[in-house]
């Protein structure tokens, strides 16, 4: 907590022009500009630079031709501090973008001879030939520092001119992400150790963007002026990150802390976690130190909840299974609901939805089970029941509580949003 008047000035100056490097990306490919590839890598690199401070200022994506290549690089490395580059680094004809990068930089060629054992392992180790082209691999420029592709075959490429960085990384995503991870991240943390940035995420679940901007707005207003405030929503969730930077970790700490603080009497009703984690991580940890068990009855999210679930290490602890009761009949058969209730209220209702979380408590032997019922669309609704409407309801041995939502007309959307409820109402469940 900031506990003077002198503390809260220091922290106002350590911040006041804080020494942001600058970065930009570049992503070589046809096909992103196609539109047949997203283009993850960039999003990925402008978060991780984030955490260090690296303000992203450009995103380029170019074609694979040397000329667009070099056009981009240069402009980047003329307004920017740090300039990441993915892709082009393969063995084939249209991967450009390593020979590109020996022009621009002037160097010579060269064989690297741990790059070379680097591929030969990389082949052996499949029991596949190592070829010629695979060979040219360890070419690099004599003037790179090269950055070790232990998931691949193509390095990194690690240039440093007139005070500026150019690295070139692999397309592939996750040999980006593994060399960013071991070999980028440390080299650029070691560059500037005195300078900090402080993150803090408040996941909130039960409220749309803007009425959450409403409700914290006199929180917002009065918000530290060196502290950011970022809305990222989500499918169901709504993230609010805090973001401070400067030569203090501590005091950086202290005063998001004491705003996080601020922020949880306001809506302490609506959050359920912070920074990376998830409803589902959350859910069972709480399932874990109460000692209860969970299944899960899925009809409309035909089992998205249950997959949720399983990604969790260690979920086989609290987690019984699921069944996906998507007709009546199995609804019938499997969970013993009497079908005059389902012809008399529809399975999409309150009567029928709740029957089968206390029906999965029964059957699977579980302390507490959650169920969904809804029409996803685009067909089976009615006017009584649009498309998007949505039961879910969360039993605990004989007791049950069930809310009804509205969603909208897409199926996948209303998949995922039926999902993100029913987790959330589990955790409003077992706090």
């Amino acid at each position: 907590m900031i506990k003077s008047d002198l503390q809260h000035i220091y922290y106002l100056s350590v911040l006041k022009n804080p020494p942001f490097m600058q970065a930009g990306i570049i992503t070589i490919g046809n096909e992103i500009l196609s539109g047949k590839t997203v283009n993850t890598n960039a999003s990925y690199l402008a978060s991780a630079l984030s955490l260090l401070g690296i303000e992203t200022q450009q995103i380029v994506a170019v074609k694979d031709l040397a000329i667009h290549i070099a056009e981009a690089l240069r402009l980047s490395i003329e307004n920017n501090d740090i300039v990441i580059i993915t892709g082009g680094l393969g063995p084939t004809s249209d991967d450009i973008t390593k020979r590109t990068l020996g022009e621009f930089f002037a160097s010579e060629w060269i064989i690297n001879e741990q790059v070379l054992e680097d591929v030969k392992s990389f082949f052996a180790k499949r029991n596949l030939p190592l070829t010629e082209k695979n060979r040219l691999q360890a070419l690099v420029p004599d003037n790179a520092k090269i950055l070790r592709n232990l998931v691949g075959t193509a390095p990194g490429l690690w240039f440093e001119v007139g005070g500026k960085i150019a690295i070139a990384l692999p397309g592939v995503p996750f040999e980006m992400k593994h060399i960013i991870e071991v070999e980028v991240l440390p080299r650029l943390k070691a560059i500037d150790k005195e300078f900090f940035v402080v993150h803090r995420t408040i996941n909130t679940h039960g409220i749309g963007e803007s009425f959450l901007s409403d409700k914290i707005s006199h929180w917002e207003k009065n918000l530290n002026p060196s502290i950011s405030l970022a809305y990222l929503p989500a499918v169901g969730i709504v993230k609010l990150r805090l973001t401070a930077s400067g030569i203090n970790k501590k005091v950086l700490e202290d005063a998001i802390e004491e705003q996080v603080s601020l922020l949880q009497e306001i809506i302490p009703e609506h959050i359920w976690g912070y920074d990376d984690e998830t409803l589902e991580e959350i859910c069972g940890k709480l399932l874990l130190q109460k000692k209860l068990t969970l299944c899960t009855v899925e009809s409309c999210t035909g089992g998205a909840i249950a997959n949720r679930i399983i990604n969790v290490a260690g979920c086989s602890q609290y987690y019984r299974g699921s069944i996906v009761a998507y007709s009546n009949d199995v609804k019938t058969t499997l969970l013993g609901i009497p079908s005059e209730i389902i012809n008399q209220n529809g399975a999409v209702s309150q009567q029928v939805v709740e029957l089968m979380a206390l029906q999965g408590c029964s059957t699977m032997q579980s302390d507490f089970c959650v169920a969904t019922s809804g029409i996803a669309g685009p067909g089976g609704a009615t006017p009584e029941k649009p498309v998007g409407t949505i039961w879910i309801a969360v039993a605990h041995g004989k007791k049950v509580v069930s809310q009804k939502y509205q969603f909208g007309d897409i199926r996948q959307t209303n998949i995922a949003r039926t999902t993100v409820a029913a987790l959330a109402k589990l955790h409003d469940c077992l706090k």
